[in-house]
């Protein structure tokens, strides 16, 4: 090979190391260099700022949506052999009707103690509770079997929540004018903190669930309550003469807070970090009860005095929808179906529930129950812990 041939060849093999430049020994891609061959830096992916939360809660999944464990049929390992029931307190036959969902129909009637209120999954999601009002005292239900237990003795059980880490239970002592802080389990009072409203009623927790704000049914107010000090820390008269405000739910990202009014005739939307002055968005007459979609898109806002649902567009931040149920009714308290087919709703002053399709607003069931039924749990729903009421899961 004459000296031209080597240099032709040298020079070939020269460019294909440059061609194949970007390659390692192992073919592995080498860091990109800048036009000065100094290495260039790539950016770090963004990172999801965890939530500080309150000491001993499960951590937040996503920081922009406070109800993401509670996707379609996405039920936890704890629940997910339990029969799906309807369970109607029936506040003035002192009795629970157990539906199937599937039929419509009633299965079972349970007696309970005076004037129940609420059916409230437990933190933990084993327990179903009984709140009976007037008979001061909690009965349980093993939702695997359906059947009730003991009875434990709890003065004036209004409604029940339980906090975020699951280390205490609050009773609403609506008439005795108390939050009471009790063991989850056996109930025993923990600490008692007197309030100063009348008629405290409904509440939910914060994103980071170090604060809950609830509402004072009877004097037209809110609180805001610290979990961790079990102290309120805000205090706040509701602006509409003779304003009668009701459940409470959070918006997905946190930020805002959802009040129902049945005198307003509407929902109060509060800053609840800010604990500001609420403004008022009217959804229909009597305005009572808060359901998120499980997609977390939409709430459905039951309006008790004429006998509608209002559909709110958390993205829209507006009311998209009503449905007006046929032959009128009283739609109150009540749930969301696992799979998120079907709103239930108890008919407070018709003695029946209602089943309503979510995608369409058509009813699909008024089922006859005892008299008064209010809160009504559908169960099991999907989420990892239970915060009380008829059902708020995280």
């Amino acid at each position: 090979m004459n000296l031209i041939h080597r240099t032709l060849l040298a020079g070939l093999g020269l460019l294909a190391l440059a061609a194949c430049g970007t390659e390692s020994a192992k073919g592995k891609t080498r860091p990109a260099t800048d036009a000065h061959g100094t290495q260039a830096a790539i950016p770090a992916p963004p990172k999801k700022r965890p939530v500080d939360g309150l000491p001993g809660m499960p951590p937040v999944l996503d920081p922009k949506d406070v109800y993401a464990a509670d996707r379609p049929n996405k039920l936890s390992p704890v629940v997910k052999d339990f029969p799906s029931r309807v369970y109607v307190p029936n506040s003035e036959s002192d009795t629970v009707s157990v539906i199937d969902p599937k039929t419509y129909e009633i299965i079972e009637t349970i007696r309970v103690g005076r004037q129940p209120q609420h059916v409230v999954p437990s933190w933990d999601m084993k327990t179903l509770w009984v709140n009976n009002n007037r008979g001061h005292t909690l009965t349980p239900i093993d939702p695997k079997t359906g059947k009730a237990g003991k009875e434990v003795e709890v003065h004036d059980p209004y409604n029940l929540y339980f906090t975020p880490n699951g280390k205490y239970a609050v009773v609403m002592a609506s008439l005795d004018r108390e939050l009471v802080f009790r063991d989850p389990h056996t109930m025993k009072r923990i600490k008692t903190e007197p309030v100063t409203c009348y008629g405290v009623n409904h509440a939910d927790f914060s994103l980071d669930g170090r604060y809950f704000i609830v509402s004072c049914e009877f004097s037209g107010e809110l609180l805001k309550v610290d979990t961790q000090r079990m102290k309120v820390v805000g205090q706040q008269k509701l602006p509409f003469d003779g304003a009668m405000p009701q459940d409470v739910k959070i918006s997905p990202d946190g930020k805002r807070f959802y009040i129902a009014d049945m005198m307003a005739d509407g929902m109060w939307v509060l800053d609840g970090d800010k604990f500001t002055e609420p403004t008022l968005l009217r959804t229909g007459k009597g305005c009572h009860g808060l359901y998120v979609s499980r997609d977390s898109r939409e709430m459905y806002v039951s309006n008790r005095g004429e006998g509608s649902v209002s559909v709110f567009d958390f993205t829209k931040n507006k009311l998209t929808k009503k449905w007006r149920l046929p032959d009128g009714g009283s739609p109150d308290m009540g749930g969301v179906s696992a799979d998120g087919k079907v709103l239930w709703l108890s008919g407070r002053y018709d003695s029946e529930v209602y089943a309503i399709d979510t995608r369409t607003g058509k009813q699909l069931a008024r089922v006859p129950v005892g008299s008064g039924p209010h809160g009504l749990a559908v169960y099991p729903q999907p989420g990892r812990y239970s915060l009380g009421h008829t059902g708020i899961f995280r």
